[in-house]
């Protein structure tokens, strides 16, 4: 686990997982499916745009 270098703030490293495992707790397995492919059409679109 991330070292906290400040008493009272949380690294990176420790927002990022909390966010995280709240986000994953609020949404359903279908809410990943849908911005996996969000993320991946818009990658492609990306691509083909060069």
């Amino acid at each position: 686990m991330a070292e906290r270098k400040n008493n009272n703030k949380m690294s990176l490293e420790e927002a990022g997982r909390k966010g995280g495992k709240t986000t994953s707790r609020n949404y359903d397995k279908e809410f990943y499916q849908e911005i996996g492919e969000k993320g991946g059409n818009e990658r492609a679109r990306q691509r083909d745009n060069k």
